[in-house]
């Protein structure tokens, strides 16, 4: 859920995700939406057994003291229902940086930034599962041998082939502990149609991405069920993201699927 409302607004949404079914609810870190730990904190207290998480924190703007004590206080807050999403940051991340007055630094820096804060919140007790937000080898490496969540950061017309090479990668990187980890894919869209934000952003309409492409998901109910249990099965993708404009639609789904 990235967009800004009032409180009531915002914890009547998060009720609601929890009504659907859904594990975890997503919170984005953007100057643009609301502050994840307090909107986290917030939501938490109006739910029972949902799961929050920031989806990704941008590792730039945080110091890991700061996350130390944001992660132990959400962990905390949530009665353990806090997973610690974070990155090296999105591409337009860096104009956020500018204006919280951090420096963006390069890749190798960024990426060196998430490491430390990963190491500093694997040394506190009462560690919070970590997802970690990867595309490029470097990143694939630490996540796996770090990260409990790997959220594949690869365009929305990647192909399922291609989704395939990069588990793969991850299998070799992570070695004995991969059957521990968990992969994760962005939903685009779910049905037949492409939210208009996605297709500006994107600069594409739904009939130019592949039909084997993870980041959509067709079909009537059976047809989704059946979709997200042969990835699964073939691409080992068992953390599913996706809108909050989708989550009504998906709500079925989920039903069918949780707990399997």
């Amino acid at each position: 859920m990235a967009g800004r409302a009032p409180s009531g607004d915002w914890l009547a949404m998060a009720r609601r995700i929890e009504g659907f079914g859904f594990s975890t609810l997503l919170v984005p870190d953007t100057r643009h939406t609301l502050s994840p730990f307090a909107a986290i904190a917030a939501a938490s207290a109006v739910t029972t057994s949902l799961r929050f998480s920031p989806f990704v924190l941008s590792a730039p703007n945080w110091t890991p003291g700061q996350l130390v004590r944001e992660t132990a206080t959400a962990t905390e807050l949530t009665g353990g229902r806090f997973e610690l999403g974070i990155g090296a940051g999105r591409p337009d991340a860096a104009t956020d940086a500018d204006e919280f007055g951090r420096p963006f630094g390069t890749p190798g820096e960024r990426l060196a930034q998430v490491e430390q804060a990963i190491a500093a919140i694997r040394a506190q007790p009462n560690v919070p599962p970590i997802l970690m937000a990867a595309g490029g080898t470097r990143a694939l490496r630490l996540a796996a041998t770090q990260a409990d969540i790997i959220a594949l950061g690869v365009p929305p017309k990647t192909t399922e082939d291609s989704v395939r090479s990069r588990v793969a990668e991850i299998r070799e990187y992570a070695g004995a502990r991969f059957d521990e980890l968990e992969i994760g894919i962005n939903l685009l869209t779910v049905g037949s149609e492409l939210p208009q934000e996605a297709a500006r952003r994107f600069g594409f309409e739904l009939g130019d991405v592949p039909p084997d492409t993870p980041a959509v998901l067709p079909g009537t109910v059976d047809e989704m069920v059946a979709t997200l249990q042969r990835r699964r099965e073939e691409l080992g993708i068992s953390y599913v993201a996706v809108g909050e404009a989708h989550a009504e639609a998906l709500a079925p789904v989920v039903e069918r699927l949780s707990g399997t």
